[in-house]
């Protein structure tokens, strides 16, 4: 935790005298920042975030509750507790200056061990939560670490022994999230492919993820039906699910004897087929329904042939319902254009690009929702 010696202290007051007898009183304990007006505090406080301010309100210019208002809304100095220190003692301007987002009111004449005293409780309680939030803040950092080792990275083996590409990538909208991706090696002849996205983000979305995968994964390897995969992979949810948290789930089986893949959809994104001089097309037609929610559920199967050269790109919501700064939406039409501009391209290189177009159009708007793309292509044919 950090020390209070350490703490800064910005001091804003247009009166020297003021500044000079806070100064004398807090120097011994505390790193000082001075301002004599509100524009001034506001840059200073940008530059150098103090631990704590110190806030007259009657200034020349801008007042202290404008200056209170400014620093609650600048991303440095959002949870920094402010002490108002004024000769307005009625209850209408202590009220104001709450309502302006102050943590304390002091009203002057102040007596000097009163503040001192204030500052110190002001100043420990923001160490003490800045302390609990670094710990939290580094428990996520591993949990997202061990999310994302969950996830497969290196599909060399795979790709090798079935004859495809995989491009993949996740961004989880927190640290950590609820969109997921996987690959099953089950057999010979069969190839799975899932891709999921469970109801809400952060800590409870990605226990429920952990929870989705691993069943999805030892289910692959028993079960050769996708939709056989998405009724047992629902019961096993659904059975036990206090939260009511669902996950939207689709999976494939690729058979790289023949080509041909098995979908089934749980009422999630449908994935884009790219064909060899054909435009892009929906792989499924409906949705069908999320898991989780009740037992007994049954699933569609969607069955189609993929030659040299086609792609499957498998995504989340994320990517169709991501947003520009002028809150207007991505959308499947645009998702359909910017992936027939991709077709051709290898699994790695047509992730790598459909995501930096979905930034691009993002245009730096803060990211909504997780994000995954999965491609799976069948290698192309010698020579091609």
């Amino acid at each position: 935790m950090k020390n209070l010696s350490d703490c800064r202290v910005l001091i804003v007051d247009d009166a020297k005298a003021n500044i000079d007898i806070l100064v004398e009183g807090l120097k011994a304990d505390h790193k000082l920042s001075l301002a004599m007006n509100g524009e001034m505090a506001l840059q200073i406080a940008a530059r150098t975030p103090p631990d704590l301010v110190l806030l007259d309100i009657m200034m020349p210019g801008m007042d202290g509750y404008e200056v209170c208002r400014r620093l609650r809304e600048m991303p440095e100095t959002a949870e920094v507790p402010i002490m108002f220190l004024s000769s307005l003692e009625e209850v209408q301007n202590k009220t104001r200056g709450f309502e302006a987002g102050a943590n304390d009111y002091l009203t002057k004449p102040f007596e000097m061990p009163e503040v001192k005293a204030r500052v110190r409780s002001l100043l420990k309680a923001k160490a003490y939560s800045d302390a609990v939030k670094e710990q939290i803040a580094s428990e996520l950092r591993v949990a997202r670490d061990i999310q994302m080792g969950m996830l497969p990275h290196d599909f060399s083996a795979m790709e090798k022994a079935y004859g495809v590409e995989f491009g993949a990538v996740l961004e989880p909208a927190r640290e950590v999230g609820g969109d997921l991706y996987g690959v099953c090696a089950a057999a010979k002849d069969r190839l799975v492919v899932f891709l999921g996205d469970v109801s809400g983000k952060g800590i409870p979305a990605s226990m429920f993820m952990v929870r989705a995968i691993s069943l999805a994964r030892l289910l692959a390897r028993d079960i050769i039906e996708p939709e056989l995969i998405l009724a047992r992979l629902n019961d096993e949810l659904a059975v036990d699910n206090p939260s009511s948290m669902f996950v939207t789930f689709i999976c494939a089986v690729y058979d790289p004897t023949n080509g041909k893949v098995t979908i089934a959809n749980g009422g999630h994104c449908r994935p884009v087929l790219l064909r060899a001089g054909e435009s892009p097309a929906w792989a499924v037609k409906k949705l069908g329904t999320a898991l989780g929610f009740d037992e007994g559920l049954t699933f569609e199967r969607t069955e189609l042939t993929l030659g040299p050269g086609d792609s499957l790109v498998f995504y989340t919501d994320g990517v169709s319902e991501a947003f520009n700064p002028a809150d207007e939406c991505y959308g499947d039409d645009r998702l359909i254009a910017d992936t027939a501009d991709l077709s051709g391209q290898s699994a790695t290189v047509l992730t790598a690009e459909l995501i930096k177009k979905v930034h691009a159009y993002a245009n730096g708007a803060p990211q909504s929702d997780d994000i995954a793309i999965m491609t799976l292509k069948v290698q192309p044919s010698p020579g091609s």
